[in-house]
């Protein structure tokens, strides 16, 4: 769920315009790559939670003793490389809103504060996830 509203707001509000130039620019101190690498970690970590919600259901019907190790051991990397990765993107996004200047944000404000906020929170939720039982 965090994931999707980082990606809303980076997409919805994330880029915006001057009313003299109609060229859009991210809100993050005209850094594209910020608002590019919200929306990527955004999009991939809801791709990844649909995968990994497919093997929760899927799960029990695995008799395969590696197979299933296989599938702890992938799920507890990817909760690992993913928290370091919207650790990554909290620092990111904190210090280029840092250095946006009040007078280029129209608009996104509110967005850009709630996609800073939301993968803080995403850091706890992808650290917390409990393995699959053995």
């Amino acid at each position: 769920v965090f994931a999707l509203i980082v990606f809303a707001c980076l997409v919805g509000d994330g880029y915006t315009s001057r009313p003299e130039d109609p060229r859009l620019f991210c809100v993050f101190n005209h850094n594209e790559d910020a608002c590019r690498y919200g929306i990527g970690i955004g999009v991939l970590a809801f791709l990844a939670c649909i995968f990994f919600f497919m093997v929760d259901v899927y799960f029990p019907q695995i008799s395969n003793t590696t197979d299933r190790k296989y599938l702890v051991l992938a799920d507890l990397g990817f909760s690992g490389l993913w928290t370091f990765l919207w650790f990554i993107g909290f620092c990111f996004l904190t210090n280029q809103w840092s250095w946006t200047r009040a007078e280029d944000v129209y608009i996104g404000a509110d967005s850009a504060r709630a996609a800073i906020t939301f993968s803080f929170f995403s850091i706890f939720s992808w650290v917390s996830e409990p393995p699959y039982p053995l």
